[in-house]
């Protein structure tokens, strides 16, 4: 008897060719859906889609994913996870922004939502595993799940998925990890599929694509204030919320004048100000550890005293060399082999070996020779 799959199928060409490669290896596969933003009921009074088409972005997902169900021939459900999204992911998200970091919802959404309450619909519906179209591959041949990266190195997408635990991985599968996009497309494309096409989503996980700071506005009030040049305390411009901007930000601030480009070096949310410098930036921006609290530790079996492995700070950043040592059984202390740039609080710090993910957590303080460095106030 073949095993069962529950698809979460998204609208989109990666869960499209997920679902076609797990039908043709001979699994028994059902298809889902998930709504979990409710433009409405949310007051997302700004939530229209920015090509300006009339309809709701989330309803031509579903449109175009039963259009890939019934070209594949799948039963497809649709469910709602509305509630789960808004106290799980949206809330956390708003409440890390409010206090000046910058957090991953697209990690929270896959730890909660995807591998989480899905997965336990999809076991309700007697499923073997739920398999999505992400970028990775889950070795499960050993005596441990084990998590490795895609191997488009250009699309892989485990720095999402470092907070998946060992249970979650054994009921998981990527069919698409061992495949380039480009061969999703051409399969998509040979299979006629009319989303063969479609560009991929690059708003954030499940709210879609729209401007980011006026969607912001309907949960978080703007508020203007200085920005300031740091080392002089000379006003220099203008800024529209500390929360929309990034330590190591360059574009947008709307600064003129001689000299370099001006970068973000701090904000003080208490006194709604904006630091940046311009000149050298490993002056402000470079720091040698950090501290990594709440961290996901894939493997069961947790290293000793020192580890030697690398780090993505941010999910299109090269790897770093760092080493690792537990702090105690949730955080680690981070040190760098090399100086990096923007390594900032609120981010999350993913670690591999190879091509093998270990796990992430998110970095709580960072420091520069041994002393605490404060972006945010």
């Amino acid at each position: 008897m073949s095993k069962k799959v529950i698809l979460g199928l998204s609208g989109g060409v990666d869960s499209a060719v997920a679902a076609y490669i797990l039908k043709e290896q001979g699994y028994d596969v059902e298809c889902a859906f998930m709504r979990n933003w409710d433009a409405m009921a949310n007051n997302d009074f700004l939530g229209n889609p920015t090509n300006n088409d009339s309809q709701c972005p989330q309803e031509k997902d579903w449109e175009d994913a039963c259009s890939v169900a019934e070209a594949l021939g799948l039963k497809i459900h649709r469910i709602d996870f509305v509630k789960e999204y808004w106290d799980n992911v949206f809330q956390v998200f708003i409440d890390e922004y409010q206090k000046g970091r910058t957090p991953n919802p697209d990690i929270l959404c896959n730890k909660y939502i995807k591998f989480d309450y899905f997965l336990k619909f999809a076991l309700e519906l007697g499923a073997d595993y739920v398999a999505t179209g992400h970028y990775a591959r889950v070795d499960h041949t050993k005596e441990e799940e084990i998590m490795l990266r895609g191997l488009d190195n250009n699309k892989d997408q485990t720095y999402f998925l470092c907070q998946l635990n060992q249970y979650q991985l054994s009921k998981t599968l990527f069919p698409i990890g061992e495949l380039q996009k480009s061969e999703v497309r051409k399969i998509a494309n040979e299979l006629q599929l009319r989303i063969a096409n479609k560009k991929d989503s690059t708003g954030i996980c499940f709210i879609g694509e729209r401007n980011f700071r006026e969607f912001l506005k309907n949960y978080i009030p703007m508020k203007e204030g200085n920005i300031i040049e740091y080392e002089t305390g000379k006003v220099v411009g203008k800024h529209q919320g500390v929360m929309y901007y990034t330590i190591g930000q360059r574009k947008g601030l709307g600064i003129g004048g001689p000299g370099g480009p001006w970068f973000v070096i701090g904000k003080s949310v208490t006194k709604n100000e904006l630091y940046v410098a311009q000149g050298a930036e490993d002056q402000w921006l470079f720091t040698n550890s950090c501290l990594v609290k709440g961290v996901n530790w894939i493997s069961p079996k947790r290293f000793e005293g020192k580890l030697d492995c690398t780090a993505k700070f941010r999910y299109r950043q090269a790897d770093k060399e760092v080493t690792l040592s537990w702090i105690n059984d949730t955080d680690l202390l981070v040190e760098y082999k090399n100086p990096v740039s923007s390594v900032t609080p609120g981010q999350e710090a993913v670690f591999y070996q190879g091509e093998v993910c270990l796990g992430g957590g998110v970095i709580e303080e960072v420091y520069k020779n041994g002393e605490k460095v404060t972006y945010i106030e």
